[in-house]
């Protein structure tokens, strides 16, 4: 459904996406995770037509996004980071602006359907102007969707919103997957774990690993990471406590405690609880790190240095 060969992107001397090559099936929620900068905005702005390459291909549909680039946007959905609303609008008079300006037959039947879809219905008549960013979020999403297109394209739609606004887009998102191919930004790898089918993890605008999400977080952080806080002890006399438990790999102070990194596969907690105990110290709190992509490569970065 989306075929990307060798697509490259220069402003002046910098590369923002470097000869980036990739596909999406049908049904599929294909996940574009990086840092900031890493060159997932561009490559989706080239992607929907609203950008030029410097050089390579791309195909939604068979059809070449530069070369037919209106039979591409008839199939393609975009939900920019920044959704385009106009404020005096009502939430059905700006989903029904853009089911006329997409050509749809029956323009008032769908714009109801697309509407209950995203969970809007009881703010329909609402002004955009006073919709949360969340009910915005998913205002885009009803644009995005509502000419049924056979591929949508999200980037970033759950930045900025609260938790449960979170949870509603991502349950919207999830439910595309029976009719769309889905191309999906973020730069948290546990958002596209819960999300996506596979992913591509972008760095410095080339792929740099690709695959389930489950199986790239354990190549990208092979080991645990623990945060242990210590009671009774001096900074020195837990660290050195915790960097001599068979399994740590690297010890790192963090706020009153530490955060631990072990290696691949070992459980420490229990030998953390017992040495802790044995030193006549108080294990006061231990629990697991979720590391976002971002952390994951500064990580990475700092080990290579």
């Amino acid at each position: 459904m989306i075929e990307v060969r060798n697509l490259t992107k220069r402003f002046g001397s910098h590369t923002a996406v470097d000869d980036l090559s990739f596909d999406a099936q049908p049904g599929e929620i294909v996940g574009i995770l990086g840092p900031n900068g890493a060159g997932k905005t561009t490559t989706m702005r080239m992607l929907t037509g609203f950008m030029p390459p410097t050089s390579g291909t791309a195909k939604i549909a068979g059809f070449d996004v530069f070369n037919d680039s209106l039979e591409v946007r008839a199939r393609v959905g975009y939900l920019p980071e920044q959704v385009p609303v106009y404020p005096d609008m009502t939430v059905r008079g700006y989903v029904t602006f853009w089911a006329e300006l997409r050509g749809v037959r029956k323009p008032h039947a769908r714009v109801d359907e697309v509407i209950e879809r995203v969970q809007l219905t009881d703010r329909r008549n609402s002004l955009i102007r006073n919709l949360s960013k969340g009910m915005r979020q998913r205002l885009g999403l009803a644009q995005a969707i509502v000419h049924d297109p056979q591929v949508i394209i999200l980037d970033e739609p759950t930045i900025g919103i609260d938790p449960q606004q979170v949870i509603e887009v991502r349950e919207t998102v999830r439910q595309f997957r029976t009719k769309h191919t889905v191309l999906f930004s973020t730069h948290i790898l546990s958002e596209a774990e819960q999300i996506c089918d596979r992913v591509l993890i972008i760095h410095q605008g080339r792929i740099v690993a690709e695959g389930a999400p489950a199986t790239l977080r354990q190549q990208l952080q092979p080991g645990a990471h623990l945060y242990v806080l210590i009671g009774g002890a001096d900074e020195a006399q837990a660290r050195n406590l915790l960097e001599h438990i068979p399994g740590v790999q690297s010890v790192q102070a963090q706020g009153e405690g530490f955060t631990i990194r072990t290696q691949p596969d070992v459980d420490i907690r229990a030998e953390v609880s017992e040495s802790v105990m044995r030193a006549g110290f108080a294990l006061l709190e231990l629990r697991p790190v979720a590391m976002t992509l971002e952390d994951i490569f500064l990580d990475i970065v700092g080990r290579k240095t």
